[in-house]
């Protein structure tokens, strides 16, 4: 029997539009000659949809849209859907069997995930019963995304007489997460005996991005099928007996092209999902915006992206010289709206406030702030989303201004630490050249005084980048990274500066996730707080 693996783009709330999708993709298999269809999890609503699962008309829209596919599905096609399931005021992650033209039973998921970015106990009851059914001659079990990284749900099923496993998932990418998805479904393979099928979810959901990547091992945990990446995808698998047949294994990709269409296909579809006409961001002529401009570009064409480059007095010719040369290597729109007369009219107004005091961070501050006021006007008269340009380095020890740099929509690179940046760079320009090498190797610099870099500020970002890895996504404490070798001054000073910017993280843009502990749905931390690691 032939096998449908729907690597679906979903829609958070879009009940139709979603159902809509899985009937093209049904009838599409079926010509095919597919008889059984496999949708992810919650594929009927989007994943997460968090706060929308306390309303009872979601219940209701999303029941109207089950029963709407149950009667217009081929009958002669089983079709796994996931969706939200109510039951005596009970609310259920669930996994319905639809063939026939109606609903042949419902799976409760078992193991609800209340880590990470998950928060599913917040919402769901835990089922406790197997789901087990027989379609052509063999028995199928369901298991919903985290009752395969627990040995409970398998089993069960297996004592059901389960002959395969099918996973049904929304699984969010973070790097090198593939490689323990394999490890998991082994484990419950050699756990079982069972061969397995694992369907994951493509597409952006605010900052959560899902790679698809899914999969099927037989059982003896060899992997023979894998679709691609990052992409809506319909794939196919034979299964003889109760084995699957090797068949397509889509090439794996280097983290920097993981990473970079992560970061492509999250962008895409915030702004596609939310109707944006296009986006701004400002073009400073150094790493950062170069990456987020080169990005945006392969996300959304060069129609819909403008650059605009804002110098200041203290803006170096070889800035303006680079982000103009980069705008035209993309062929973007461009504007130069110099900064110097507002930046002057704001000093004049605020001379007496500040009588006898020195230049400081508040003039620094006060030009990416005029910057900030400049893209959002942009935003507002146009309607285009404006990008920020921070990485994650930056927005660990608070190197932004709020209300400046920070000031926007979407912040691509929040979770991209700046040695990786360099590496995204250096990648994007193999595939041909947009960024300039001048861009790439000079010192980095926010250039909002005379002769500033980064490092004025900031240890060398190769320090920087692996205290913070070490405090933020390992919780080590401040002695156990010293003991791995950095200097204490370094951890002591990055990791202050970690805990005391909580506060501008918490006010900063939603951006797109790719390590395994990001800002935001990750970590949360107290910003009132006088605890010390």
């Amino acid at each position: 029997m032939k096998l449908a693996i729907a690597q679906m783009n979903c829609m958070v709330g879009a009940m139709q539009h979603n159902a809509d999708r899985i009937l093209a993709l049904a009838n599409q298999a079926f010509q095919a000659g597919a008889r059984l269809l496999l949708t992810p999890e919650l594929a009927l609503c989007g994943y997460p949809p968090e706060d929308l699962l306390f309303r009872q008309d979601f219940y209701a829209s999303n029941q109207q849209a089950l029963q709407w596919l149950a009667q217009h599905l081929p009958t002669e096609m089983a079709v796994v859907v996931g969706h939200p399931h109510m039951v005596a005021g009970k609310r259920y992650n669930a996994a319905s069997v639809i063939h026939s033209g109606s609903i042949q039973a419902t799976y409760h998921k078992h193991h609800l995930p209340n880590y990470s970015v998950f928060d599913e106990e917040r919402y769901f009851e835990a089922g406790d019963l197997p789901v087990v059914f027989e379609w052509h001659g063999v028995r199928y079990g369901i298991l919903i995304c985290a009752d395969s990284w627990e040995p409970g749900p398998a089993l069960q099923a297996l004592q059901a007489e389960a002959q395969v496993l099918l996973t049904i998932n929304a699984s969010p990418y973070h790097m090198h997460k593939q490689h323990t998805r394999y490890q998991v479904l082994r484990d419950r393979i050699k756990e079982t005996g069972l061969a397995m099928v694992y369907t994951n979810m493509v597409g952006g959901q605010d900052e959560l991005v899902f790679d698809g990547a899914s999969f099927s091992m037989n059982s003896q945990g060899t992997l023979v099928q894998e679709l691609p990446m990052f992409e809506e995808h319909l794939g196919y698998l034979d299964i003889d007996g109760i084995q699957p047949l090797p068949t397509d294994i889509a090439p794996p990709l280097s983290i920097e092209a993981a990473v970079y269409k992560a970061l492509q296909l999250g962008l895409q579809d915030y702004v596609h999902k939310n109707k944006f006409p296009g986006i701004v961001l400002g073009l400073s002529g150094g790493i950062d915006s170069a990456l987020t401009l080169a990005i945006a570009v392969d996300a959304l064409g060069k129609e819909r992206v403008k650059a605009v480059m804002m110098p200041s007095e203290f803006t170096a010719g070889i800035s303006v010289e680079d982000a103009a040369e980069m705008a035209r290597l993309v062929d973007v729109e461009y504007s130069v709206l110099p900064i110097k007369p507002l930046f002057e009219g704001f000093c004049d107004t605020l001379a007496g406030e500040f009588a006898g005091k020195a230049f400081d961070t508040t003039e620094e501050n006060l030009q990416a702030r005029i910057r900030g006021m400049l893209l959002m006007a942009i935003s507002n008269k146009f309607g285009s989303l404006v990008l920020t340009t921070g990485n994650k380095s930056e927005t660990a020890v608070g190197y932004s201004t709020l209300y400046g740099d920070m000031a926007g929509g979407f912040a691509l690179i929040k979770d991209v630490p700046k040695t990786l940046v360099y590496r995204l760079a250096a990648y994007r320009n193999q595939l041909g050249n947009v960024i300039p090498e001048r861009i790439i190797t000079r010192a980095p610099s926010a250039e909002l005084r005379a002769d500033q870099t980064d490092q004025d500020s900031l240890p060398a970002y190769e320090i920087l980048d692996a205290i913070m890895e070490a405090y933020v996504e390992k919780d080590l404490s401040v002695a156990a990274i010293i003991n791995l070798g950095y200097a204490q001054a370094d951890v002591e000073r990055v990791t202050r500066l970690i805990d005391r910017n909580e506060y501008k993280r918490r006010q900063a843009a939603v951006g797109v996730r790719i390590t395994e502990r990001g800002f935001g749905k990750d970590r949360r931390y107290p910003i009132t707080c006088n605890l010390r690691f």
